[in-house]
C-alpha cells in the first residue's frame, strides 16, 4: 500500500508538471498593438478594420495593413450596431472564465510543489522502516518465519558434536521448563568457530528449519556504514526487535567484521566499529535483560575477537565446527549424492578415503564437478570414474593438454616426476603416491600426488626429513641425468626451506638448538593477520638457525643423491612408462620396481599386486598442512 500512495504521488507531481509546461508554452500569442477604446472606435469608423473577434470585454482584431492589436471594451451598448453599420465581419467567443484561478494556479504552483516534496519526505522519515530516509539507522536483519527454511538437522552432517549443542538450544526454546527447573539458565550466545566451507552456515539454516520461533539473520558487514552511529543504532534495534518477538534467535555471520579487538589505534575511541561492538556488548549483557533472545554467531577468526565479547554471559558457549573426519565425509557425501542421479556402483567410502582435509563445501563441490562432467559427456548417470576425475580436478587442477611442450621439456619433467615418485616409494614411513602425472596441469607442468593411509594429526621428525628429502627427488633427478639444474624445482625448494625452519624455529627438532621457539609472530589487531615477524634471538642464534636449516636441507640432497644413484635403472624405467603413459598411478610403479628386481624387462607385464584397499586419510597438522590434506610435488612452469 506504501509503494501505491508513493507511485501515486509521484503520477501527481508528473501530471501537475505537464500542466504547467502546456500552459505556459502553449498561451495564445498576445496582440502586439494595444490601443484605446477611442482609437478603435475612430478606426473602425474610418474603415481600417474588417474583422474583430470580441472575448469578453476583450477586442481582438487585425487592421488592414494585418498589424494585430487589442482593446478593451466597457459595457456598450452602441458597439454591435456601429460595427455592423460599418461592415465590420464580428466573431464572438466564451470568455475565459477559469483563467483568474489558472494564473493563481500558476504562481502559487512551486510553492504547492515544494510543501508537497516536503510533506513526502516527513512521512518517510517517520515511516522509519526499509525505504524510509532516516532508515540506515535500523537493522538490515531479516525475519525467518516458520517454513521459509526448508533445511533441517538431517542435511548437516559430519559435524555431530556442533548439532548437538545447537540441537540443545532449540529444545530449551520449545520446553524451557526442562532446563530452568533444575536453576540453570540457557545459554546468551554461541559461537561458531571453524574453517572455511565447514558449515557453519549451514548449521544456521539448519537451526532455522528446525526451531519454530522467529529467526533472524545478519551479516556483520550490515551494521557498519559511512555515517556515524549507525551501527550502534542498528545493535539497538536488532535488539528490539527480538525482544518484541521473544523468545527468538538473532544469528550473526562473519561477526569479526564488527567483533574485532578493541584498541587497535586505527580509529581512536570514537572508532565507528568499536561504537558498534560497544553497543553489541551492552546489549547481550548489560543492565536490561534479553531474556529469550539466543545470539548465534559464526567466524572463522576466532582470535581476533574482542575477549569481552567471548566471556560468559555474552558467549558462554564456542562450538569449534571441524574439517570432517572419513566417517563425516562419507556421510556428506551421501547427503549430497542423493540429490544427484549416481550410478549403482558408486561407493562413497572410496571417495571420502582419497578426499582428506574436504571440507564439506569442497565436497559439495566434488559432486556438482562430477555432475557437469556428466552433463557435457551426455552420460545418464554418475559414475566413480567421473567422479574420480572431479577429485583430479579439484586436487590438482584443470588439465591443460594443448599447452605446446617441445620433446626436451617434457622428457625433464617425467625424470623431475620420476625422481619425487621413487623417492617416496623408497623411503620407509611415507605417504604412498597416488597418481603422478606430466600432463600441464593448473600452474604446473607436472605433478606427483600423495595422499596419507590413515589419519593423522602430528608428524614424527623422520617423517618431516623424508618429506623434505621427497621434494628434492625431482631437482636430484634433473642433476644426475642431464647434469643441468632447471627451474621447475623452485616450488620444491621453497617448500623445503620453509619446512625445515619450521622445524628448527618452531618446533624444537634441531639438536643445536635444542626445544626453544625462535621469532614471535606480531599481528595487527585491526588487520587481522600476521604481517611480520619480530627477531627475539641475537645475531649469534640467528646464524646459528641459519646453519641448522642449511644443514637439514643440504643432508636431505646428499642422501636423496644416493638413493638415486642407486636406484638410476628405476629412475629411467620409471620416466619412460611416463612418457609413455603420461599418467601413471602405484601399480604402475611397483609393476616396474618388481619387474626390475626379479631381472625381467620393466614393461613385461606379471601379475599386478593387489592395489591398496586405503589410498587416502588425513590432514596434516594446521602449520603446514596442504590446501586439501593431500601432499603435492609439483615440477613448476619456467
Amino acid at each position: 500500500m506504501n509503494t501505491f500512495y508513493k507511485n501515486l504521488s509521484m503520477w501527481l507531481v508528473i501530471g501537475l508538471t505537464m500542466i504547467l509546461l502546456f500552459n505556459l508554452f502553449n498561451t495564445p500569442q498576445k496582440p502586439r498593438t494595444s490601443m484605446t477604446y477611442s482609437e478603435f472606435w475612430s478606426s473602425v469608423e474610418s474603415g481600417a478594420i474588417n474583422k474583430v473577434t470580441i472575448q469578453g470585454d476583450k477586442i481582438l482584431g487585425a487592421g488592414q495593413d494585418g498589424s494585430p492589436f487589442m482593446t478593451v471594451t466597457p459595457d456598450d451598448t452602441e458597439l454591435i450596431p456601429m460595427l455592423r453599420e460599418s461592415g465590420v465581419d464580428i466573431a464572438v467567443k466564451e470568455g475565459d472564465k477559469e483563467s483568474l484561478w489558472m494564473s493563481i494556479f500558476i504562481s502559487w504552483f512551486p510553492m504547492l510543489l515544494l510543501i508537497g516534496v516536503w510533506i513526502f519526505f516527513m512521512r518517510q522519515m517517520q515511516m522509519g522502516g526499509k525505504g524510509g530516509a532516516l532508515s540506515f539507522g535500523k537493522t538490515r536483519a531479516k525475519l525467518q518465519s516458520e517454513g521459509d527454511v526448508k533445511v533441517t538437522f538431517d542435511d548437516v552432517a559430519g559435524i555431530d558434536e556442533a548439532k548437538e549443542e545447537l540441537e540443545e538450544i532449540i529444545d530449551f526454546l520449545k520446553d524451557p521448563q526442562k532446563f530452568t527447573k533444575l536453576g540453570g539458565r540457557i545459554p546468551k550466545g554461541v559461537l561458531l568457530a571453524g574453517a572455511p566451507g565447514t558449515g557453519k552456515t549451514l548449521l544456521a539454516k539448519a537451526i532455522a528449519g528446525e526451531a519454530e520461533v522467529p529467526f533472524f539473520t545478519i551479516s556483520g558487514s550490515e551494521f557498519v556504514e559511512m555515517f556515524v552511529g549507525v551501527g550502534a543504532s542498528r545493535v539497538r534495534d536488532l535488539f528490539n526487535q527480538g525482544k518484541k518477538n521473544a523468545p527468538c534467535i538473532i544469528f550473526i555471520d562473519e561477526i569479526d567484521a564488527v567483533g574485532r579487538h578493541r584498541g587497535a589505534g586505527l580509529g581512536g575511541g570514537h572508532d565507528e566499529r568499536e561504537q558498534t561492538l560497544n553497543q553489541l556488548l551492552v546489549e547481550m549483557d548489560g543492565f536490561e535483560a534479553n531474556d529469550g533472545v539466543i545470539i548465534i554467531a559464526a567466524t572463522n577468526r576466532p582470535d581476533v575477537l574482542d575477549p569481552a565479547l567471548l566471556r560468559p554471559g555474552r558467549f558462554d558457549r564456542q562450538v569449534v565446527v571441524p574439517v570432517p573426519d572419513i566417517k563425516g565425509r562419507q556421510l556428506i557425501l551421501e547427503i549430497y549424492g542423493n540429490k544427484t542421479k549416481m550410478a549403482d556402483g558408486v561407493d562413497m567410502a572410496v571417495i571420502a578415503r582419497g578426499t582428506p582435509g574436504f571440507t564439506g563445501a569442497d565436497l559439495e563441490n566434488l559432486i556438482n564437478e562430477a555432475a557437469l562432467m556428466a552433463a557435457r559427456q551426455g552420460a545418464e548417470d554418475i559414475g566413480m570414474d567421473l567422479l574420480d576425475k572431479a577429485k583430479d580436478k579439484i586436487m590438482m587442477g584443470a588439465e591443460r593438454r594443448s599447452m605446446i611442450i617441445s620433446d626436451e621439456e617434457k622428457e625433464i619433467t617425467a625424470f623431475h616426476e620420476a625422481g619425487h615418485a621413487i623417492v617416496a616409494c623408497l623411503l620407509p614411513g611415507t605417504d604412498p603416491i597416488h597418481k603422478v602425472t606430466i600432463i600441464p596441469r593448473g600452474r604446473a607442468l607436472g605433478l606427483t600426488m600423495q595422499l596419507p593411509v590413515d589419519e593423522k594429526h602430528t608428524h614424527a621428525k623422520s617423517f618431516l626429513l623424508n618429506t623434505i628429502a621427497i621434494l628434492f627427488g625431482g631437482r636430484v633427478a634433473e642433476k644426475l641425468i642431464f647434469d643441468e639444474l632447471t627451474t621447475g624445482a623452485g616450488n620444491d625448494i621453497e617448500r623445503a626451506s620453509d619446512l625445515a625452519r619450521k622445524m628448527v624455529c618452531e618446533w624444537g627438532m634441531s639438536e643445536k638448538l635444542g626445544p626453544l621457539s625462535y621469532g614471535k609472530k606480531e599481528e595487527q589487531i585491526f588487520l587481522g593477520r600476521e604481517i611480520s615477524q619480530h627477531r627475539d634471538y641475537s645475531e649469534d642464534t640467528a646464524r646459528q638457525i641459519d646453519a641448522a636449516v642449511k644443514d637439514i636441507v643440504l643432508n636431505a640432497n646428499d642422501s636423496v643423491t644416493l638413493l638415486l644413484q642407486e636406484n638410476i635403472d628405476i629412475l629411467r624405467a620409471v620416466a619412460d612408462e611416463l612418457l609413455e603413459k603420461e599418467t601413471i598411478t602405484l601399480v604402475d610403479i611397483e609393476l616396474i620396481m618388481q619387474n626390475l628386481k626379479e631381472g625381467k624387462d620393466h614393461k613385461e607385464p606379471i601379475a599386478e599386486p593387489e592395489q591398496p584397499e586405503v589410498t587416502a586419510a588425513a590432514e596434516k597438522p594446521e602449520q603446514e598442512k596442504p590446501a586439501k590434506g593431500s601432499q603435492e610435488t609439483e615440477t613448476a612452469e619456467g
